[in-house]
């Protein structure tokens, strides 16, 4: 294990850059998210007193060198945070490929006193980077013997050290969960779904959307997950043999069940499993022999690379590349070139070259026919995918499924949040195909008091999934004050288990009823809460669904705000966030939209503080960037309200900059739900329902289900890489009850990372970095809450 120096705390300010030299390029096809991934290694870079270059145009600037490398400033990557694609260009380059050419990419950057590399690319940009740091000491003494650097330079500039960050739409590299403009590739193919959905609703039409992924479905997958689409091709999981009758048969049924329309999704590189490929237009031209449907195909095409970045994808990007600089300074001659990634909430070291073997290993199999092989190296995230696709699709007929004789009631409780009704589309859908009876709770506990419940069936959940709001209607009203009423409609109904689906209120209401258990038999059922409130302040979970939707709201309307300051010089924005006490919004919002502060309750700040932030802005506003953005959590504190810092504000900033402020409000609770919230709701829906099988089965005793520990009411929760049951009572210690918060929260450890993109001096405490990980082939019951 690690030794015991390494349990003191790291903190990065120890940490120094200065005589190093570090460039950053980016390579093959573009994502988005690369300009802020630009972004934080160029700032970090600064911050730590080193020297930051960029190279234009891919590894082709790097041979060209002259003014393709340049070293930049931290006002260079002012305003790129929202922009898509990458400012610096990507190009393909054949000289790189060739010694000469990186013979010539060597002398330029020891020119330079280059020695620290940081790719943001594919997996071909990663390999060859790494090709390039194993001839470099060969290069560098051929370029000696040529007379062209000096024997001092040799040994000077002896190692190169890189670290490589995955930007690729197609999320094809083992290892990370999620590459650098996935999720934004993601919100691009919803976008056009759902818009695509309203017209093929007014028609009856059959559409098959193509979708990018030459050798990995991940997008055609997640999105078909994300949309409910009836079919989906993609390379890893090729139908069966005569799976041409089975979907005729399927889309068939479908229109006979009264749906309108049929959406199929096929990722460019689909195949059948003779490795025959399956295009968008034989699917089309079968649909049409064989059912005579109106179809028409849609190619998404180069649109999915294309817009402004999700919050996920800056976040993401900006957290690798805090940790790529990280990385580069904590290297040495004898660490391999790692890759920086995300597994599930927490960054990560891999050696690159064993993440690169795996992505080879995926395609090997798929060219060999060993499809369930491939899907399983792909990951357990991919695999999860997968097999909750095939599990929410297709409707076994009725005398296949078993029976229970169980009922089991969902309801929502608390605030809307986006991505609930797909949370409740696969707990119905799970739910039958586990052989139980779903009844379908409207308006929370209060309509459950007044009996308003009804059983729910596998069509009416239909097109669920990108619906925001509530369909089932929420409130916030408690249980406590119905308990006799809800006792009764639960025995009137038979209802043996409860899934709820909500917020604070939802957990809170939970633990009203297993309190009163003593008092009521009819509570001695298991119980399952699903996090589900934009605020993100439940126990238990790292992430609520509905927090994601309301992030990208928040970081769109800032991008909005500052664009309108571009004509105006030197203006202040000053923007309340919702949230309650929980300032996840206001911190991450703040990360995600380049904000200069950001006050929450969770950080006590004072004036000095506040008279701290307007010298910061006085000072920012003398270099080329004449704008700032502050954030504001809502109940960050009683007397600093929006108004009284708005007003201070304008007060200190009298002649150098004026304020302007803006309360967002309840558009954060609105809005159709992100690729992340519905399918974070669709998965950790489905597996809380298959846990109230279990339960069920575990707690039935002389034909009735009896359950009175506390490991029957459980929070089921998204923690650091895996998804946990934990029983509610066990939480009662980790919360704040009268704030409504938990009282530890992992974000609040991201928060330094705003401030050093925003030139604040602070404190980083990065112990959890720093050790290298290898890629395992994870077995097979490990589950992550990973999207």
């Amino acid at each position: 294990s690690r030794s015991d120096m390494d349990h003191q705390p790291k903190f990065f300010e120890n940490l120094s850059g200065a005589g190093k030299a570090i460039a950053v390029l980016t390579s093959g096809g573009d994502a988005q998210g690369m300009n802020a991934a630009v972004r934080a290694v160029v700032r970090m870079g600064i911050y730590v007193n080193a020297k930051v270059y960029f190279i234009y145009e891919g590894y082709q600037g790097m041979v060209d060198g002259a003014d393709n490398i340049v070293e930049v400033s931290w006002e260079s990557v002012s305003s790129i945070l929202q922009v898509g694609g990458t400012v610096i260009g990507s190009a393909r380059c054949k000289s790189f490929r060739t010694r000469e050419g990186r013979l010539q990419a060597a002398f330029n950057l020891v020119q330079r006193g280059i020695t620290n590399l940081c790719v943001i690319g594919g997996d071909g940009s990663l390999t060859g980077a790494n090709l390039f740091r194993e001839e470099w000491s060969g290069l560098l003494e051929e370029l000696a013997q040529k007379g062209k650097i000096d024997a001092e330079a040799v040994k000077k500039y002896a190692y190169l050290n890189i670290v490589g960050m995955v930007g690729s739409i197609d999320n094809d590299f083992c290892g990370t969960d999620m590459t650098i403009g996935t999720d934004s590739a993601l919100h691009r193919i919803i976008e056009v779904v759902d818009a695509i959905m309203t017209t093929a609703q007014s028609h009856q039409r059959t559409f098959v959307l193509e979708v990018m992924g030459r050798h990995c479905g991940y997008l055609a997958l997640v999105s078909a997950l994300a949309c409910g689409a009836d079919w989906v091709f993609i390379p890893e999981y090729p139908p069966e043999e005569g799976w041409e009758d089975s979907m005729c048969v399927k889309l068939s049924e479908n229109r006979a069940r009264k749906k309108r329309l049929n959406i199929i999704i096929v990722a460019e590189g689909a195949i059948d499993c003779h490795n025959k490929p399956i295009t968008s237009e034989k699917v089309k031209d079968l649909v049409v022999q064989r059912l005579g449907f109106d179809t028409r195909v849609t190619i998404l095409g180069h649109v999915q690379r294309g817009g402004t970045p999700s919050a996920f994808d800056r976040i993401l990007a900006s957290r690798m590349g805090v940790e790529a600089v990280l990385a580069l300074l904590e290297a040495t001659p004898d660490t391999p070139a790692c890759v920086v990634s995300l597994s599930g909430n927490q960054a990560v070291r891999l050696p690159l070259m064993e993440c690169v073997q795996m992505t080879q290993e995926v395609q090997k199999a798929m060219d060999e026919g060993r499809f369930l092989e491939a899907v399983r190296l792909r990951g357990r995230s991919f695999e999860n995918n997968l097999n909750t696709y095939k599990l929410l699709s297709h409707k076994k007929p009725d005398a296949e499924l078993p029976k229970t004789n169980f009922n089991v009631a969902v309801l929502n409780v608390g605030a809307p949040a986006a991505g609930m009704n797909a949370a409740v589309r696969a707990a119905v859908r799970v739910g039958i195909t586990e052989g139980h009876k779903i009844f379908a709770v409207i308006d929370g506990f209060e309509g459950f008091a007044r009996g308003k419940i009804k059983e729910i069936s596998w069509g009416d959940v239909g097109g669920w999934t990108g619906q925001g709001g509530s369909i089932l209607g929420t409130k916030r009203t408690l249980p406590a004050k119905y308990l006799e009423k809800i006792a009764d409609q639960m025995r009137t109904n038979n209802i043996n288990a409860l899934m709820v689906i909500g917020g604070f209120e939802a957990y809170l209401g939970l633990l009203e009823l297993s309190a009163a258990r003593e008092k009521y038999d009819e509570f001695c059922v298991p119980m399952v809460m699903v996090p589900a409130t934009v605020s993100n302040n439940v126990p238990g979970s790292d992430f609520s669904i509905g927090a994601d939707t309301a992030l990208n709201t928040i970081t769109d309307t800032c991008d909005r705000i500052k664009q309108s300051a571009s004509g105006t010089k030197r203006r202040v924005f000053i923007i309340e966030t919702m949230g309650g006490y929980c300032g996840y919004l206001a911190n991450m919002g703040a990360l995600a939209a380049g904000a200069d502060a950001a006050y929450i309750f969770e950080e006590q700040f004072d004036i000095r503080e506040l008279q701290a932030n307007v010298e910061h802005l006085t000072e920012k506003m003398k270099t080329s960037i004449q704008r700032g953005l502050v954030l504001r959590n809502e109940n960050c504190n009683e007397n600093y309200t929006t108004d009284f810092i708005y007003q201070l504000y304008s007060e200190e900033g009298k002649g150098v900059f004026d304020c302007r402020k803006n309360v967002l409000g309840h558009m954060q609770q609105g809005g159709a739900p992100s690729p992340f919230d519905r399918n974070f709701g669709t998965k950790i829906s489905a597996k809380a329902m298959q846990w109230i099988s279990k339960k069920l089965k575990e707690t039935y005793r002389k034909g009735k289900v009896f359950a009175n520990t506390d490991d029957s009411v459980c929070l089921l929760g998204m923690r650091r890489r895996n998804l946990v049951f934990q029983p509610v009572a066990e939480l009662k210690s980790e919360t704040d009850f009268v704030h409504r918060i938990p009282k530890e929260q992992w974000w609040l450890k991201l928060r330094p990372l705003m401030k050093i993109l925003a030139k604040y001096k602070t404190s980083y405490d990065v112990s959890d970095s720093g050790q290298l990980e290898h890629v395992a082939m994870l077995p097979k019951e490990a589950e992550t809450g990973a999207i």
